[in-house]
């Protein structure tokens, strides 16, 4: 088995795993909605890890942008995790009124979050693109 289609499987259950644990503390979070959100995405992003280590060495891709692309899916899933629980933990709002109706925190904390939303957001998109180029039926061969 392709060493990277294996750590992206071990990555995937890993992070599965960290959301379950996330789901297990929710209710101590400043802004319990948001822990629920923290929960989801760990859950979430650690299936699309083991279900894109499924399909991996269909991903035909060139070694360079293969390896940027692991590691952008890698940092957009965990980062999406980690960023979402640490709203949570602070009880942000600015950018999340449905999860944090009337909650806000320290302008430095809403900042950071916003900025590591914003991180996830281009990461994920990539890697998306990528993954989506590299299995063009055209990159078969």
């Amino acid at each position: 088995m392709d060493d990277s289609k294996r750590r992206l499987l071990w990555h995937g259950m890993f992070l599965f795993l960290l959301g379950l644990f996330t789901g297990l503390a929710e209710t101590s979070f400043s802004n319990i909605r948001m822990g629920l959100a923290a929960h989801l995405e760990g859950v979430m992003n650690g299936t699309f890890l083991l279900a894109l280590g499924a399909v991996w060495a269909e991903v035909r891709l060139g070694t360079r942008l293969k390896g940027a692309t692991y590691w952008l899916v890698l940092y957009g899933a965990y980062a999406n995790w980690a960023v979402t629980t640490l709203a949570a933990i602070f009880g942000t709002g600015a950018l999340s009124p449905v999860t944090a109706p009337g909650l806000s925190a320290a302008p430095w904390q809403e900042q950071l979050i916003q900025g590591g939303f914003m991180s996830v957001g281009f990461a994920i998109i990539g890697a998306a693109v990528l993954v989506l180029w590299g299995l063009r039926r055209s990159a078969s061969s």
